[in-house]
């Protein structure tokens, strides 16, 4: 292997947080990372966002873009298409985690979509331009705004380190299991670890904290079912305290456009 050659790879966005992600070959990087990137979520009657932590089953549900629209599919449920545009303009505060941000309501069909796809009272929401979710300072000194992302922009993955993991499982897992932005080749195993600033074509990108892995992982992207692994091997020689890490969050500094095949520079 020469990591001089390191090279992206694989990109993925995940529309929907927390349902099916999509692979393409480029995508703008803007003001909140990856463009379209989480920048929906759905949320339940106290608006606060809903996982797969609670409900595997939203790894079934598809998710595509195009020019017009958000399109959502799943095997069990009609395909809908939410127009871009059609986010009613009255402002609601919706809660991720510790963060309190606002949301527009992306109308009655997705929420009844979700609500019927769930089991429960749920919404679609958007979050707009204007919305204020600070990445958290402690880890980066960029003021960057962040989508409904868990916490960061972008979150960054080897192959060499997803196979040096499954070369531990019985079973190997693909790299939706860990549902990254950017997957990169040509790299050492956990060489990421130790990257504080790189260069991915022209986007330059800090490395501000590892990824603490939860239950997500153990969940089947294509089926929903959930399982043991990988957090029971990764705990074997991945965690940290209590944690468990394995991928890198990362915080960009320009915006611009990444597509794969970009080379990647160690900066420090």
């Amino acid at each position: 292997m020469n990591t001089s050659n390191r090279y992206l790879s694989e990109i993925y966005i995940y529309p929907v947080k927390s349902a099916r992600g999509i692979s393409l070959k480029k995508s703008i990087v803007d003001s909140r990372g990856l463009r379209f990137d989480r920048r929906w979520m759905v949320i339940d009657e106290n608006n606060t966002f809903i996982s797969q932590r609670k409900f595997p089953v939203m790894a079934t549900v598809e998710t595509g873009i195009d020019e017009k629209n958000l399109i959502l599919k799943s095997s069990d449920m009609p395909e809908i298409r939410i127009p871009l545009e059609s986010a009613e303009k009255s402002a609601i505060s919706v809660k991720i985690w510790k963060d309190t941000c606002a949301a527009y309501f992306c109308g009655r069909e997705a929420a009844d979509w979700f609500s019927h796809k769930l089991g429960i009272n749920c919404r679609l929401v958007y979050m707009p331009e204007n919305s204020n979710r600070p990445v958290d300072r402690k880890y980066s000194h960029i003021n960057r705004q962040v989508s409904f992302a868990d916490g960061y922009p972008f979150l960054i993955l080897s192959d060499a380190s997803l196979d040096d993991l499954n070369n531990r499982l019985h079973q190997p897992l693909p790299v939706n299991r860990f549902r990254p932005n950017l997957v990169l080749a040509e790299t050492a195993p956990y060489e990421e670890d130790k990257w504080r600033e790189i260069l991915i074509g022209n986007i330059r990108l800090h490395v501000v904290k590892p990824c603490s892995r939860c239950v997500i992982t153990t969940t089947d992207q294509k089926t929903g079912k959930t399982g043991k692994e990988p957090l029971r091997t990764l705990a074997t020689y991945r965690k940290f305290g209590d944690k468990v890490l394995f991928g890198q969050n990362a915080v960009h500094e320009n915006e611009g456009e990444l597509k794969t095949g970009d080379l990647i520079e160690i900066i420090r």
